[in-house]
């Protein structure tokens, strides 16, 4: 990496298209390989996210995680987590939902609800 380009050579691409035998999937086991997602309490909304990603959108996917990424791209990020029925808007079941990714067991129902 350091000053070496970061440009993907062909030999790179067929290289990683090899390792994914050709099919150029990420799976929810290599996914959560990854022990920052793994971890995260929120990797199964992650995984939602990255579920029939190809390759090239999967690293589109992890830019947003760039210290080089624009405050726009992360916030972009945030909000696809939150939306999650994917309509456009974070409604109260969507916080809801992400809340309880977050907190768990650890609060009841009623205490989501009346935090959110």
């Amino acid at each position: 990496m350091g000053s070496a380009s970061s440009m993907l050579t062909q030999y790179d691409i067929e290289e990683v298209q090899e390792h994914c035998n050709n099919l150029c999937f990420i799976s929810a086991d290599e996914f959560l390989s990854v022990p920052e997602f793994a971890m995260n309490p929120l990797s199964q909304r992650l995984l939602k996210m990255v579920d029939g990603l190809n390759f090239k959108d999967f690293v589109a996917f992890l830019s947003a995680f760039s210290a080089k990424a624009s405050f726009r791209q992360k916030i972009e990020f945030i909000f696809k987590v939150y939306d999650s029925d994917c309509n456009g808007k974070v409604s109260f079941n969507d916080i809801l939902e992400v809340l309880r990714d977050l907190a768990g067991a650890f609060m009841s129902e009623k205490q989501r609800e009346v935090r959110i």
